[in-house]
Order: C-alpha cells, then structure tokens, then sequence
C-alpha cells in the first residue's frame, strides 16, 4: 500500500485513481486553482465525475488546491501530475514550493515543446523547471500508450507503458498501480515514449482526414463507404514519419512500433478529439472555422502541438521527409488547406 496524490482533477487523472484504489492504494486527488468548484461539485454529488459520468472509488478523496502542501507533507510515496500539457509549467512552479524530499513523479500529461530551440520532452520541461525553482534532485517518470479517460473509468482492459531512465523506478510504479485490466509495461526509453505520445495528436488529425482525401470528385456516400485504401496508406506513412522523427531526437524505433506510438495513435484515431478535427479539415474547412463553428469547447492537442513545434519542424525536415506531418503543420500554422503529396509517401519503415 502506498500514498498517492494525483494533481488534476479532470478526467483522466480521476481515471488514473481507478487503477490506484482498486490496488488498495490511499488515493488523494487534488483539483488546480480553477477546480474549487469543481471538487466541491463532485463532494456534493455521491463522488460522481460530470466529465466521466461514474461515481469514483469511495476510498479516494478529493481536495482542493490550498491543500497540496499540507498532503505531500504527510509522507507522499508518488505525486501524479495530471494537468494538461500548458499546465505543466504552472504545476513545475507549485509543486517546486512545497517539495522538501525527494518524492517520486509520474506525468500523465502528454506533450513537447521547444526550449533553447530544442525539442524538450516534458519529464525534462520538468525537471529543469523544478531544478531551476531550487529541487535539485528530481525522479520524473512518463506514461504513455493507449489510455482514453472513460475506458479506464469503466475498467476496460488497457495497457500503457511507464518510462523512466532508471528501469527500476519505472517497475516500482507499476506494480504499486498494476491491476487486473490496467496492464503496465516499461521502458527507459523516455524520450522516444513522450515523443511518440505527443506526435501521434498530429498524425491522428491526418487519419481523421482519411474519408474527406480519398475522393475529392464523389459523393458523401461514396465517401463514407470507400476511405479504407486511403485510411491504410495514411496510416503507413504516419508511422514511417514517427520513426523518422522520434529517432532523429534519439529515441527508438522499437518504442513507435508500440503502445506509445501505434497503440496510442490507433485509440486517438478511433476515439480522440485529434481525428475529430481532422475529420472536417479532410472535408475542406480551415482549422480555425473548424475550431469555432464545430469543436469551440475542445482542446485540440494536435492542433496545440502543430502551433508549438511548427516552425522548427519546418526548419528540420523537407516536405519530401515528412509530407503528412508538414502538410498539417502547415493546414494548421497557416491556415492552408490540407493537400496530401502522395509522391513523398515511402513503401516501408526506415
């Protein structure tokens, strides 16, 4: 039995508290500083999540934000950071003014971003701001892989993988959180697993687009009933391009071929908010009127993605190495319809 505070109340760190309590785990779940009326909706509520829409583990509680301090003095085992991917920034700086101990950290949060006009994956993003706020020693974990909020919520088979540079924290983790449907695997491959698990929002906006680019001369219908070859052919030039990008930042080739990467941009083309977006980019609109007229409320991660990365991907890479990555970049940074120069695809892996 361990102590586990989960920073984020939203979806998928409540979900995350599922697999936690059912391990016999004491599950504490604190809301940022936008949450107070939001933990005090679920309080009131027989422990119902409205995002979720089921009720949370009896054992696991909810705090609001005035409270982080008071609960990681009160001997965490491991601090969940679960905010969303702009959060981490604001979570580095709170977490760094009441840290006294060296409390391992995992990061639900998936993400990159750019720092001194490198690629920074977020366990590093972390770790420097930490660092940078007086933590000088950090343990920071990732997870990644296939893992939507509701799924879990509802105990649904899932496995994910848990990367850390030192394997042994990444096991340790696991088996605190293991259960009989969240199946855990790890790997010290950080690098490639965070890269993999931000890239693949961008690339499922691409397979999302799939219906609208088979055809651009039939019907709806037609549509509707023949996308699959196009489908199939954007899926196999995705992951050449994951590869491609994620071993040019050295990580491994292998960790794209798993659950962070075609694992999670399978269940992100299937149910995510990325392929949702794509699915009416491929119909022709502008990301932007897309953005207002049909998703105004979501968070586009994908789109979030494009805007931060896009210019030094741009600087990086041809349109003849990543066309399907540069075409969105471009749809999405500068407000161009998507084209798909089917010429640049590649027949195998690198």
């Amino acid at each position: 039995m361990a102590k586990i505070l989960i920073l984020g109340a939203g979806a998928i760190g409540t979900a995350f508290s599922f697999p936690c309590s059912d391990k016999d785990n004491l599950v504490t779940i604190i809301g940022t500083h936008l949450d107070n009326n939001f933990i005090d909706q679920i309080n009131s509520k027989d422990k119902t999540h409205p995002i979720l829409q089921c009720i949370v583990p009896k054992n696991v509680r909810f705090l609001k934000f005035e409270k982080l301090g008071e609960e990681i003095n009160n001997k965490i085992d491991l601090i969940v950071v679960a905010v969303s991917s702009k959060g981490i920034e604001w979570a580095s700086v709170e977490l760094s003014k009441v840290l006294k101990e060296k409390i391992p950290i995992l990061i639900l949060t998936k993400g990159l971003t750019i720092n001194n006009n490198k690629y920074e994956v977020l366990v590093h993003k972390m770790e420097r701001l930490l660092k940078k706020n007086g933590i000088k020693e950090t343990n920071i974990s990732a997870a990644g892989g296939p893992c939507l909020a509701k799924g879990l919520a509802n105990r649904v088979h899932t496995s994910v993988v848990f990367a850390n540079s030192d394997i042994k924290i990444a096991n340790w983790i696991a088996r605190l959180v293991s259960t009989d449907y969240y199946h855990v695997f790890t790997s010290d491959d950080v690098i490639g697993v965070e890269i993999c698990s931000a890239i693949k929002n961008i690339f499922s906006m691409i397979l999302g687009a799939s219906e609208g680019l088979c055809n651009t001369t039939i019907s709806t219908q037609l549509k509707e009933k023949n996308y699959l070859n196009t489908a199939a052919a954007l899926l196999q030039q995705s992951i050449y391009e994951m590869i491609i990008f994620t071993e040019k930042q050295k990580g491994k080739k292998e960790t794209v071929m798993g659950l962070a990467g075609i694992g999670d941009l399978y269940v992100s083309d299937k149910g995510g908010r990325n392929s949702k977006m794509g699915q009416y980019i491929g119909q022709g609109m502008t990301f932007k009127e897309a953005k207002k007229t049909k998703m105004p409320n979501d968070t586009v991660e994908g789109a979030d993605l494009a805007v931060e990365i896009g210019s030094k991907v741009k600087s990086d890479f041809s349109i003849e190495t990543l066309p399907l990555m540069l075409s969105i970049i471009n749809t999405i940074c500068d407000e161009k319809p998507l084209i798909i120069n089917w010429n640049n695809f590649k027949l195998s892996t690198p």
